[in-house]
């Protein structure tokens, strides 16, 4: 020690590198050095390079034809409905058809009691035969006092009373044979037929009962026969999706495939009607396609999966949805390069089919990172599942 001096020992160690040697020496701080931080993305790079392997499954970008398609969830609805009811007060005598069957159109549902009707129609019946006769017989009375005035023997009074007689029992005939189409055109009114081809429900009145016009409560419906073929199924989407379903359905794309829920049989129809305005309150519009519907697979009220097929992109970049991670600056995908798994910044357009279709960040035939991606950070090391690499 040398006065008030404090001697510091410095300790020099020599150290193999592979280029060469350097010396490093470990002593007090000299007062004002300042010691070089990394960056935070160097810092992120070594700590992802000190982080052991990463076990991930990974898949390949994929680029190719893909088609455009609009799902939704629809109802399948009849053309047509209609309630059977009856014009006439009566009784039911018999039902012709079981609850459910299928009818077409003029097939003899319900007889009702027409006896009344026809007891009726018999008596005007009578009354048109003896009108005829008063028709003839006046007839003949013309003929006879014309020819008796023509040979001086009659008046002309007598001749003109007898035209007038002819006239009124031809006015009578008239009426008598308008009352009695009035009448079978009433008799009709006790056979009910089916209106359209469907399927009929269940009959809410039976053989022996009485039946009134006018009953618009629901026992007044007898039976309800719905359209089955063809048949609607309406769903609703977005309005964003308007333009394309109206520019599809223009071209003639407008290929519309409803599956019942709870089924495997699928059904193809084509969009028939599209609502003539926007659901303010939800943003959607109603659209209605029909279908054949020949063998049954849509049932009236059946809830279907309903896929629209707009047009095919010839070119699209896709990946798995779950190959998709999300921050703060947007969408990402971990790609693989040599083992290294490196952030790339991705921008979605839509989601199909379980992918989610790119259109920018990535050119297809790149490898990503389909699962594990939450345990990455990057450029970190993964390590590939075995029989996890994926065409």
């Amino acid at each position: 020690m040398i006065g008030k001096t404090r001697l510091t020992f410095i300790a020099i160690g020599a150290v193999a590198l592979a280029g060469g040697i350097y010396w490093s020496q470990s002593s007090s701080p000299t007062p004002g050095a300042q010691t070089a931080a990394p960056s935070p993305a160097q810092a992120q790079r070594n700590a992802a390079a000190a982080r052991p392997p990463v076990p991930v499954n990974v898949d390949t970008v994929q680029r190719g034809p893909m088609p455009v398609r609009v799902d939704a969830v629809g109802m399948a609805q009849p053309v047509a409905s209609v309630a059977l009811k009856t014009r006439v007060d009566a009784q039911i005598e018999t039902i012709h058809v079981a609850d459910g069957a299928y009818v077409q159109a003029g097939d003899k549902l319900v007889k009702l009691d027409s006896r009344q009707i026809e007891a009726q129609i018999k008596q005007t019946e009578a009354n048109i035969a003896k009108d005829n006769a008063t028709v003839e017989q006046s007839e003949r009375d013309v003929l006879r006092l014309t020819d008796l005035l023509g040979r001086g023997s009659g008046t002309q009074l007598n001749v003109d009373n007898a035209k007038t007689q002819l006239a009124a029992a031809r006015a009578v005939l008239a009426a008598d044979q308008a009352l009695l189409d009035n009448q079978n055109v009433q008799l009709s009114w006790y056979t009910l037929n089916a209106p359209i081809t469907g399927r009929v429900g269940t009959f809410t009145a039976k053989a022996g009962n009485i039946v009134r016009a006018g009953d618009n409560t629901a026992t007044g419906i007898i039976a309800t026969i719905v359209q089955t073929s063809p048949i609607y199924v309406a769903f609703s989407i977005p309005q964003t999706s308007l333009p394309q379903v109206r520019e599809a359905l223009a071209r003639g794309h407008d290929e519309v495939r409803a599956t019942p829920q709870g089924g495997t049989r699928t059904a193809n129809g084509r969009i028939s009607v599209i609502d003539n305005s926007i659901d303010t309150a939800t943003g959607t519009i109603m659209i209605r396609a029909l279908f054949e519907n020949a063998d049954d697979v849509l049932w009236p009220g059946q809830l279907c999966n309903v896929r629209v097929t707009l047009r095919v992109d010839p070119d699209t970049i896709s990946v798995p949805r779950s190959a998709t991670q999300s921050s703060q600056n947007g969408n990402f995908v971990y790609v693989v390069e040599n083992g290294i798994a490196k952030m790339r910044p991705v921008k979605v357009g839509r989601f199909q089919d379980g992918r989610d279709i790119i259109i920018e960040g990535l050119q297809g035939g790149e490898t990503i990172v389909s699962d594990g991606a939450l345990l990455l950070i990057d450029g970190a090391r993964v390590d590939i599942r075995k029989g996890a690499q994926q065409g």
